[in-house]
């Protein structure tokens, strides 16, 4: 499956089910096994959205990857769960998978997450090229982000406020 970043396409040293790569991603209930079984390599976890991240508290620095979920296009809530994780202190690698589209992939990039996981039928449908354009298409936000951007609405009141 096809990995972005802010930089385009990368390679992906974590895995779910090869025993050889680099990393390896475990899903939410087997990550206490995972973190408990000795291995030196990287720990990651695919966290579905209906999970809270404080759930993953005591485990944060142990952490290498947090894969968050989307069921759907239409279920944002895999941003409010990044934004909480960066909020929690969480500074590893934070990916979103599942049903992302382009138009949002600068959200995802905003709101915290370092990189998309999508699935080969979505790069068939929907090229890479499209998706590297799209954090670049909106030049406004509605919302603070977590890299820094300021909404359009503090922009304004700011203005005002100088005036």
């Amino acid at each position: 499956m096809p990995l972005l970043d802010r930089e385009g396409l990368q390679a992906d040293p974590f895995d779910r089910a090869d025993p050889s790569a680099e990393g390896v991603i475990v899903p939410f209930d087997g990550l206490e096994e995972a973190l408990e079984s000795g291995s030196n390599r990287p720990v990651g976890v695919d966290l579905p959205n209906h999970v809270h991240p404080s759930r993953l508290a005591s485990h944060l620095d142990r952490l290498a990857l947090v894969a968050i979920d989307f069921p759907k296009f239409s279920d944002g809530r895999g941003f409010s769960l990044a934004r909480m994780l960066r909020e929690q202190g969480y500074r590893g690698r934070l990916r979103a998978t599942g049903r992302i589209l382009p138009d949002q992939f600068a959200f995802a990039l905003h709101s915290g997450f370092d990189e998309v996981e999508i699935s080969d039928e979505q790069a068939a449908r929907l090229p890479v090229g499209q998706w590297q354009l799209a954090p670049h298409q909106f030049s406004d936000n509605y919302v603070d982000t977590r890299d820094g951007r300021v909404s359009v609405f503090k922009r304004r009141r700011a203005a005002r406020e100088a005036a």
